[in-house]
């Protein structure tokens, strides 16, 4: 059993993530912070996703691995610097905040840290697929931080 977990100062658990976060404003990534990261880590990965998606499916909206396991930060609007960035669902290698459809319903978006027992071979670009082929057999602990975020108005 571990304690393994990710937090944000920009929300709790379950709550709304800002504006700030999203398309409808500066879409960048939240301060997060891993605690409790196991024993054996040679490395982090963190995927967000929005499990709600209209498009079909799960939307990823960001991949990053190969996070020393040392981090206890990954600040706002920033990468830490070792790190390897995928192709989100837009095809984009980068953050790319919450954007729902404009006054739809409020959707899930998942924030989920993985502790794993190496640091992957994947080129930056790699798709949500590769990724998690990647980490088969390598997860030591999972963490989630689940955030809400519906567009009801244009900013």
């Amino acid at each position: 059993m571990t304690d393994f977990s990710i937090k944000s100062t920009a929300f709790k658990e379950g709550e709304l993530i800002p504006p700030k976060f999203t398309c409808d404003g500066d879409d960048v990534n939240p301060f997060l912070e891993f605690r409790g990261v196991p024993e054996g880590t040679q490395s982090l990965a963190l995927v967000v996703d929005d499990t709600d998606s209209t498009r079909g499916g799960i939307f990823d909206h960001w991949l990053i691995w190969n996070i020393t396991p040392g981090t206890q930060y990954v600040s706002e609007d920033n990468i830490p610097s070792d790190a390897v960035q995928g192709s989100n669902s837009w095809g984009k290698p980068s953050y790319g905040g919450p954007c729902p459809p404009l006054g739809g319903v409020e959707h899930r978006y998942r924030f989920i840290a993985y502790a794993l027992d190496t640091m992957l071979e994947l080129p930056a670009g790699s798709s949500r697929l590769d990724l998690e082929y990647a980490m088969t057999g390598h997860i030591l602990a999972e963490a989630t931080l689940l955030g809400r975020y519906a567009r009801t108005k244009e900013y």
